[in-house]
């Protein structure tokens, strides 16, 4: 009899992990894409930080990410239990924040300030505090791996909603885990793929095969700057696909006025299909920028006021 009971909670076991298994699975489809972004976009905050620094760097990130997952994971689960109805407003206000982020590092490139000409004179002088930058840039990424980590969550939440609460736990802690590895192990081996090839090209030897190894190494410390510089401009471009796909999906009449318009276009003969596909995520980046445009000049608007009223004798 004890035989029995104890094969029977052996195949419970079992079977809770194969649903497990088949849910982390399902999560990790839906989530793919906002992996992408989340690649991009921490690839890009980190670049500019002196080489020996770039993996203490993004392992200062990666902790921080595990910290936004530990408390993202349960609020969810209080959420999605209590007050269900408020994960879409909460989503919305991250994509906002993204789609300000993303604009205002437009605005900040072609309408620069007066004070970004003290940084850049103060930079050219050799004045920036290095420990400074790299807290700055570990912050920023921290602050925007927290957005991104959130929508994961989310995606996640919805594809396990109708399971028991420890299944729950279990594919969001996994799911957690499974994505920080492995946004993070690829970042650290995009910034420190210069030194890959460099280390080709020092131990090539003179055979054919060291040739080849060397024409790689080069191969690989030519394409690792423009590499680099294109992260920033993928990583904006993320910005506004992730932001404002997720302002566009909480808004329905303008998600459907999306779908319609990239099926016009898709419906074009002269549009092949990779364009057709293309289509809802430029549209969704367009919509964020707009987002961007309107969140930026209302937050200036608001500090323009405090700084004006603090200004006023009292």
């Amino acid at each position: 009899m004890a035989g029995s009971t104890f094969f029977a909670l052996i195949d419970d076991i079992a079977t809770v992990l194969d649903d497990v298994s088949v849910m982390t699975k399902m999560a990790a489809k839906k989530t793919a894409g906002v992996l992408g972004d989340d690649l991009a976009l921490n690839a890009q905050q980190v670049a500019g930080v002196k080489a020996e620094r770039e993996l203490p760097v993004v392992w200062a990130v990666a902790k921080g990410s595990l910290k936004n997952k530990a408390i993202l994971v349960p609020a969810a689960l209080a959420i999605s239990a209590f007050i269900p109805w408020a994960v879409t407003p909460l989503l919305m206000l991250g994509g906002a924040f993204l789609c300000f982020e993303g604009f205002e590092k437009l605005a900040h490139k072609y309408l620069p300030h007066q004070e970004e000409h003290h940084e850049s004179a103060a930079t050219a002088a050799g004045e920036v505090d290095p420990v400074a930058y790299e807290q700055d840039k570990i912050k920023g990424a921290v602050r925007t791996d927290f957005i991104l980590s959130a929508e994961i969550i989310a995606i996640t939440l919805g594809t396990v909603a109708g399971a028991p609460l420890q299944q729950q736990v279990t594919v969001l802690a996994g799911i957690a885990l499974i994505m920080t590895i492995g946004v993070y192990g690829i970042v650290a081996a995009i910034v420190k793929l210069d030194d890959g090839g460099l280390y080709l090209l020092r131990t090539a030897g003179a055979s054919g095969l060291g040739r080849a190894r060397a024409a790689v190494g080069r191969a690989i410390l030519a394409a690792a700057p423009k590499m680099m510089r294109s992260l920033s401009v993928i990583g904006t471009v993320a910005m506004f696909m992730v932001g404002g796909g997720i302002l566009t999906h909480g808004l329905p009449l303008v998600h459907h006025g999306i779908e319609a318009a990239a099926a016009g276009v898709a419906a074009l003969p002269a549009v092949g299909g990779v364009l057709a596909a293309l289509a809802p995520a430029v549209l969704n980046a367009l919509f964020g920028v707009a987002a961007g445009a309107v969140v930026l000049a209302g937050v200036t608007l608001v500090q323009r006021a405090i700084a004006g009223l603090r200004k006023k004798p009292h």
